[in-house]
């Protein structure tokens, strides 16, 4: 099983936040014991800013195990075709292009992304599986449209 990671799971491990620190962590941990934990370029460069050297911030996902995972074309156009629709939906600025391209990344790399942001990609990205730290160690599966 291969999860991608948000930004903001990473933030709190780093961080050690005193709200979401432990059960990020605890997530992150969990996921890791069932496969492979990956990356891409915007999580990367995200997590770049908190520490004071590449090198820094290099070493500390790879000791958490973290791969760097590079977006292909598909996923980027699908993440500007989201971030379009959102916009269009009168989205806000609140939501950069970022976001979008991680969620696209999730969908064409990994088999679930682990976020603190499930009602986000849970709208735009209705078909990708979802760890949130803050809950039950289950999965939220994508919804089907059946009750």
């Amino acid at each position: 099983m291969i999860t991608a990671v948000d930004t903001n799971v990473l933030i709190d491990v780093f961080g050690a936040d005193a709200t979401f620190g432990r059960a990020s962590q605890a997530a992150l941990a969990g996921c890791a014991a069932e496969g492979a934990l990956v990356a891409c370029a915007v999580v990367w460069a995200e997590i770049g800013g908190l520490f004071a050297t590449a090198e820094g911030a290099r070493q500390a996902m790879y000791l958490i195990g973290v791969e760097f995972d590079p977006m292909d074309q598909p996923a980027a156009f699908a993440a500007g075709a989201a971030w379009s629709h959102y916009r269009k939906h009168g989205g806000q600025r609140t939501r950069v292009i970022a976001d979008f391209l991680l969620g696209a990344h999730a969908i064409g790399a990994a088999d679930r992304l682990l976020t603190r942001d499930p009602r986000f990609y849970r709208s735009y990205f209705p078909k990708l599986s979802l760890v949130d730290p803050t809950r039950p160690t289950r999965p939220t599966r994508p919804t089907t449209g059946r009750k």
